[in-house]
């Protein structure tokens, strides 16, 4: 087990935390050695597996993060843009890894991880499962080979605990549809409507966020134009879909070089 890459979980308590811990635990090609809370959290200090309602795993919770990524091979993330700005850094000084599943996170956000990826791989993605992936690959494609007559509406749904909307993964798809029309999605994006907003306008991205009960994600693209419509959908009814995305990831960081990756280099798509 020594010889396995160490893996650090930030936001330990989070239910993605918990799940990447489990992913890590039963994975047999890494080794769970951190796991991070911030100050003044009631894990902090006890064993990871006691805290979660198991058995022991001879991992303590803890709210320094530098000593915990010290011991790790790579750092994997999802909690909040200002904190995973925060772990970039001390990744980057221990030469770990960081897998970055962070939503919410501003164009100035990203551009700060850039002087931390001169020292060590940063695999940033808005989704980190292999279907989502390859759902942006189709969208660049179809928006690509369909002009302006098709309007573009990305729908996205997700459990109420979410705080962020539009959701990463919508905006990572509103990316791809963007780029494969040749346009900014700064520039086209639609994001709210309300009241009386007067026609669509033509050539914009369109983005709709329906938040309720528990739904993990779903992501429809939708291209409409008169008399037909194309959808592409992709369902997710498992967070465990992103764990294991995530850890892929971390284990494929080893063997690369410093620098800003996603999910398509990991996949190789």
């Amino acid at each position: 087990m020594e010889d396995l890459p160490g893996i650090a979980i930030t936001g330990a308590s989070g239910r993605m935390g918990q799940m990447l811990i489990k992913t890590v635990v039963e994975s047999k090609k890494a080794r769970l050695v951190g796991a991070i809370e911030r100050k003044g959290h009631d894990w902090v200090g006890r064993d990871i597996g006691e805290a979660m309602g198991g058995s022991a795993l001879g991992v303590t919770v803890t709210d320094e993060p530098l000593e915990a990524f010290a011991k790790a091979q790579a750092v994997i993330d999802f909690t909040a843009p200002a904190a995973t700005i925060e772990f970039a850094k001390l990744a980057a000084q221990a030469r770990a890894v960081h897998v970055i599943g962070t939503t919410g996170m501003t164009v100035e956000d990203i551009a700060q991880l850039a002087p931390c990826a001169r020292h060590a791989v940063i695999v940033r993605a808005g989704n980190m499962s292999l279907g989502v992936n390859l759902l942006t690959q189709l969208t660049r494609k179809v928006a690509e080979a369909l002009d302006e007559d098709f309007d573009i509406e990305v729908i996205e749904a997700h459990h109420h605990h979410k705080v962020d909307a539009p959701s990463g993964t919508a905006l990572m798809l509103g990316e791809a549809a963007a780029e494969g029309r040749g346009v900014e999605l700064n520039d086209v994006a639609d994001r709210g409507r309300d009241g009386i907003t007067g026609a669509r306008k033509r050539g914009d991205i369109g983005f709709t966020a329906i938040r309720g009960g528990d739904i993990v994600g779903e992501h429809d693209i939708l291209f409409a134009a008169a008399g037909e419509r194309i959808v592409l959908r992709h369902m997710a009814t498992d967070r465990t879909i992103f764990a294991r995305g995530a850890l892929k990831a971390a284990l494929w960081g080893q063997t690369q070089k410093p620098g800003e990756y996603d999910m398509v280099d990991v996949l190789g798509l």
